[in-house]
């Protein structure tokens, strides 16, 4: 399996840590963001990456190359002309998953420590176009899913703003994307006929037609790393082993 980690943002919620350096490279215990999900990744088997870059871009290149890849086949795409939100930078980087297999998707921000080979053959038992790990937890935004797990809308629940995408079976549930997912690659027949727009809204579009699938990992450890009040306590957690 190949996977994509997204590093592109600008990381405002981290200023002024992040006016001198990418949020890929701010770091746990030593350790930046980007080495934890690489050797996450590595760990289960997944050593062919491609990430996205565009904030100090010249920092993450340079960075990799000292470090040699850590092991890995890394390429990178750059966005430093134009920042193209989540899906549009799957869409400039879809030549690297150019063969039939599914490819995980990865925020680099994202700090948890759900097992990788779980959710590959979880999605891999259901045909779905994309599995969507996704957390019974509080948030702002939130993914509809129905009975069968089966992704049906989206709401916002400060705005007040929801899409119904198609009609769901049984009772619906709201659910708290993680920013980690499986996706297989005739999901690129969706793309818009634009370069910037987000992960959202392509798995919206699609469920009209194919299965997105959730994958509720609520008993595992999630935190997310654009925040910087939850900087310490990831340094806390990480001691105890717990993200390994």
């Amino acid at each position: 399996m190949r996977a994509m980690i997204l590093a592109a943002g600008l990381g405002t919620r981290l200023r002024p840590i992040t006016n001198s350096i990418p949020k890929a490279l701010i770091k746990i215990k030593e350790h930046t963001l980007l080495e934890l999900q690489i050797r996450k990744l590595k760990s289960s088997g997944i050593n062919t990456i491609i990430i996205n870059i565009h904030h100090h871009a010249k920092m993450i290149e340079d960075y990799l190359i000292n470090n040699l890849n850590f092991g890995c086949e890394i390429e990178l795409s750059d966005e430093s002309e134009k920042l193209l939100d989540t899906g549009g930078g799957l869409k400039k980087a879809s030549w690297f998953f150019s063969n039939s297999e599914p490819f995980l998707i990865h925020n680099v921000d994202v700090f948890s420590n759900i097992n990788f080979i779980d959710l590959f053959n979880h999605h891999s038992k259901t045909d779905a176009l994309a599995t969507l790990a996704v957390m019974e937890r509080k948030s702002s935004r939130y993914f509809v899913f129905d009975d069968e797990r089966f992704l049906a809308g989206w709401k916002n629940e400060k705005t007040e703003e929801s899409k119904v995408v198609r009609k769901p079976i049984g009772k619906i549930k709201l659910l708290a994307f993680s920013g980690i997912q499986i996706v297989e690659p005739r999901i690129f027949k969706y793309f818009p006929d634009k370069d910037v727009f987000s992960l959202v809204d392509l798995y919206l579009a699609a469920a009209m037609e194919e299965r997105i699938v959730s994958y509720d990992h609520s008993e595992n450890i999630w935190m997310d790393l654009g925040k910087k009040e939850n900087l310490v306590e990831a340094e806390k957690l990480f001691e105890r082993n717990l993200f390994r």
